[in-house]
């Protein structure tokens, strides 16, 4: 299975608990409808029917993920102490194989005046 960003399941789960919060507030206040729709993204991305389900595996991953090691940052190698070697230069020209080009379609005979065409 795929498995959402951490960062976009954070953000799903504090959304959709925001919207669940204006709703229970003001249930005129449109967050209903927002609710919703964040309940749908959050099964989608959890492959699961249910918004208590997606919750829990929103909650399951978010956890799995705060405990996984990252990986160490990029760090450039140093610079080579022999400047000749610290420059980029581009690689050498590449020569032609010897002998003729091959050709991309093959050859057809054209007719002359004195043959007839084929069909």
């Amino acid at each position: 299975m795929l498995t959402p960003h951490p960062a976009l399941l954070r953000r799903l789960v504090d959304d959709y608990e925001e919207a669940l919060a204006e709703e229970a507030a003001d249930p005129a206040s449109g967050a209903g409808t927002r609710a919703q729709d964040l309940a749908y993204t959050l099964c989608v991305s959890t492959a699961t029917r249910d918004v208590e389900a997606a919750l829990e595996t929103a909650r399951r991953i978010l956890a799995e993920s705060a405990t996984a090691v990252e990986p160490a940052p990029y760090v450039p190698a140093p610079a080579a102490a022999d400047p000749a070697r610290a420059t980029i230069r581009p690689p050498a020209p590449v020569s032609a194989p010897a002998g003729p080009a091959p050709a991309a379609y093959p050859r057809r005979a054209v007719p002359t005046a004195a043959e007839p065409a084929r069909p």
